[in-house]
């Protein structure tokens, strides 16, 4: 069977132009499948419409939600005349728009005092607002500088034709022509959304910028001893081009949490290309060309690829958490490390044929042997020796520590685990956040404008119970609906009230509850279609509505704990089921499915990178790389606990995200020793080596992926520059983890081989 490496390096060695058109052609390919890509916001994010709890909250959505689009309208006094006449033009030519269900707000509620028509003096305006409830001018006109305009959908809208209304409505505003001095605003869900897409898509250029410009400059600073020390930035490039148009093709989605796979995907793309570039650089000094480029693709490549599927297991295992936008997040990743491999082992080889690539040395060399007596331009001779045995010393020294390590394994381990163990118990005292509020930034227009929203109107957020059963209009359970909705509402302080199918029959029954099934039909023929189906979808499903005052979403989430106990307490009548749903129950329910994920995600890390190793190693020793990254998973616990970071949907995925990149490290370690194990070295000797040889290029590697993963840090979407801390910290660990503990691991587990003594060379 031929070996697909050395297949490539022939083909490679022998066509690099035509090697070179084939890649040029799948790189145009990928540009295409660029512009495919779009925008995720919305609850289809946070939770699997697929699941029971999503199916049923799509379904509430599409049968009783109508998100509403709230219109802010400042001025020194809207109570003008002239503001509200505007107002009224505005709003009517609003209403007239397609799936617009209802509008109302302070020139609605003028209207209706004033016979269906606003009036045209302020003193006839005055004198209304005196007579107008008090509670009703207080939510619609908190002060005579802000009035708010509720714009109130149409049921069951798909994400895409709300976008459109709201930019119809957006349109409408911007032509308006509002009188001097007024102002107008659209806030609400959907206006939320939009901005948060606009600011993902700005966040998104922003980071990948500072992460090539950051790892231009590790770069420089740490890979400056070869050629061409830049050709890497130029490979995870072209990767992320073709990450993104393979996101494109397959119709992934970016979202908040996908956002910060790029600069991951940098940090973790340049390390494949600096591994491939490493190793050129060494053979080149050893043999011909084409023969560098032969050991370079057939003994590296395979020893990365290893270790890049099992980076990928590690991410593949955050698809089976309950978070859709973190499985996003893990197909992304996936796509970019394979991306990354693929642009490194073609672009390195065929790029240095088509260079003729020479070592940086030799052309010292040559300068040399060939005008020695010459001054020339630039850095002399004494000046690359020093650059290079900067690189030596760095080598030496790592060899050295390695090889001390390997001597005394078993003190090394005790206090690594001993650590470990400890930020294992801190980090279930790691706060859990979930609130999408808290991941956006600060300051974002559409987060202050909602903010406005909620201080002037109170919490615009209900806690939905969907009631299902044979016949839901039956006395008993129209009693038993009116009554539980009074029971919550007077044991729970944090609910303001209850609207529902009884209470919408009160208000058109003179507040009395009917005794037949006749008389409940026969009220319900009366009421309008528009106010009916909030509540009620034919004869056997209605829906309870709890309204709450604005509270923090672990109050939130203790709430609907307890509507669920209130529930078990004040049983339904049978055959009725009884369910909660809505956005408030999804985003606390979100907190215990990052709980739960968060460990899922890493056990399962754990599983598919230990069956990946013992499938290609078929020996109990595959298990090795694995335990550096147990106590690396522990460090993080403690660094959580420490640095008071919380878990949020993006930070959840730390375990599994550093079992990927940590695996790399120490299985490249691995891999490296065993080829000089074969070479007929000693234990203590294949250790040093390999530490010395892997160790420098995966320390520039790794330094290099944190700058990238420290690009992170500058994004104003606090979700992603937290994130970016605990990487850049995790990404240390891992260096750590596969330099200082994977010499300790190797040496007690290779220790009853019998390969002789062996003493270390100090250079």
């Amino acid at each position: 069977m031929i070996n697909p490496f050395y297949w490539l390096a022939k083909q490679i060695t022998e066509h690099p132009v035509r090697v070179a058109w084939i890649a040029v052609i799948i790189f145009l390919i990928a540009l295409y499948g660029t512009t495919l890509i779009t925008m995720q916001t919305g609850n289809d994010a946070y939770l699997d419409k697929n699941t029971p709890r999503g199916a049923l909250l799509n379904h509430y959505i599409d049968t009783y939600g109508s998100d509403a689009i709230m219109v802010i309208i400042e001025s020194d006094d809207v109570t003008n005349v002239d503001t509200l006449w505007y107002i009224d033009r505005l709003i009517n030519h609003i209403q007239n728009q397609q799936s617009v269900d209802q509008t109302s707000g302070i020139v609605s509620l003028l209207k209706q005092g004033n016979g269906g028509v606003l009036p045209r003096s302020s003193a006839e305006i005055t004198q209304l607002l005196r007579r107008s409830p008090p509670e009703l001018i207080q939510r619609n006109l908190p002060s005579n500088m802000m009035t708010l305009s509720i714009i109130t959908l149409t049921p069951g809208l798909s994400d895409e034709k709300q976008k459109q209304v709201l930019n119809n409505i957006q349109t409408i505003v911007k032509r308006s022509n509002p009188p001097p001095g007024v102002s107008v605003t659209l806030s609400g869900e959907q206006a939320f959304d939009e901005e948060m897409g606009r600011e993902m898509g700005s966040s998104m250029g922003s980071l990948i910028i500072a992460a090539m410009i950051l790892m231009i400059i590790a770069v420089l600073a740490l890979f400056s001893h070869v050629r061409y020390a830049l050709l890497p930035v130029a490979i995870v490039a072209s990767g992320l081009i073709l990450t993104f148009g393979l996101m494109g093709l397959t119709g992934t989605q970016i979202s908040m949490v996908v956002i910060g796979a790029f600069p991951v995907l940098i940090g973790i793309g340049i390390d494949y290309a600096i591994q491939m570039h490493s190793r050129l650089d060494e053979e080149i000094y050893k043999s011909s060309l084409t023969k560098a480029v032969t050991t370079t693709i057939t003994k590296t490549s395979p020893s990365v690829l290893i270790a890049m599927l099992a980076t990928s297991t590690g991410f593949i295992a955050m698809i089976f958490g309950p978070i859709p936008m973190v499985g996003d997040f893990g197909i992304t990743c996936t796509f970019g490390v394979m991306s990354c491999y693929l642009a490194a082992l073609i672009i390195v080889p065929v790029f240095a044929m088509l260079v003729h690539y020479r070592g940086k040395r030799q052309d010292m060399r040559m300068n040399e042997n060939s005008d020695s007596h010459l001054m020339v331009d630039g850095p002399t001779s004494s000046d690359l020796k020093q650059k290079s045995s900067l690189i030596d010393r760095y080598d030496r020294m790592l060899g050295r520590i390695a090889f001390k390590i390997s001597k005394r394994p078993v003190p090394i381990l005790i206090f690594v685990f001993i650590i470990a163990a400890a930020g294992f118990t801190l980090d279930n005292e790691v706060p859990i956040s979930a609130d999408q509020k808290t991941f956006v930034p600060s300051d974002m227009p559409a987060l202050l404008d909602m903010n406005k929203v909620t201080r002037t109107m109170g919490s615009t957020t209900t806690v939905p119970i969907i009631l299902s059963g044979d016949n839901a209009l039956q006395p008993l359970i129209f009693n038993w609906i009116h009554d539980f909705g009074a029971y919550v509402v007077e044991k729970n302080s944090k609910i303001t009230g209850v609207t529902s199918i009884a209470t919408l029959v009160l208000d058109y029954n003179n507040q009395t509850l009917p005794r037949t099934p006749s008389e409940i039909s026969s009220i319900i023929e009366s009421i309008p279609e528009e106010y009916k189906n909030r509540y009620l979808n034919g004869k056997n499903e209605a829906v309870l509505e709890f309204t709450t005052i604005d509270m923090e979403l672990s109050q939130a989430r203790d709430l609907i704990k307890v509507i669920r106990k209130d529930m078990e307490w004040y049983p339904s009548p049978p055959g009725l089921t009884v369910r909660v749903t809505g956005s408030l129950e999804m985003f606390s329910a979100l907190m215990d499915d990052i709980a739960r994920s968060k460990s899922l995600m890493t056990v399962l890390g754990f599983v598919f990178i230990f069956g990946f190793l013992l499938l290609v190693y078929r020996r109990i020793y595959a298990a090795l790389p694995l335990i550096p990254i147990i106590v690396i998973v522990g460090w993080n616990g403690a660094i959580m606990y420490l640095s008071g970071l919380d878990y949020t949907p993006l930070t959840a995925v730390l375990g599994s995200m550093t079992i990927g990149v940590a695996s790399e490290y120490t299985i490249l370690i691995m891999e490296r020793c065993e080829e000089e194990l074969s070479r007929g070295l000693t234990l203590h000797d294949a250790i040093a080596v390999s530490v010395q040889k892997i160790g420098t290029a995966i320390t520039v590697s790794g330094l290099t992926t944190v700058f990238g993963f420290a690009a992170l840090m500058l994004s104003e979407f606090n979700i992603v520059a937290n994130f970016g801390i605990t990487t850049v910290i995790t990404v240390g660990f891992s260096l750590a983890g596969a330099i200082l503990i994977m010499p300790a691991v190797i040496s007690l587990a290779y220790q009853n081989r019998d390969y002789g003594e062996y003493i270390f060379q100090h250079g």
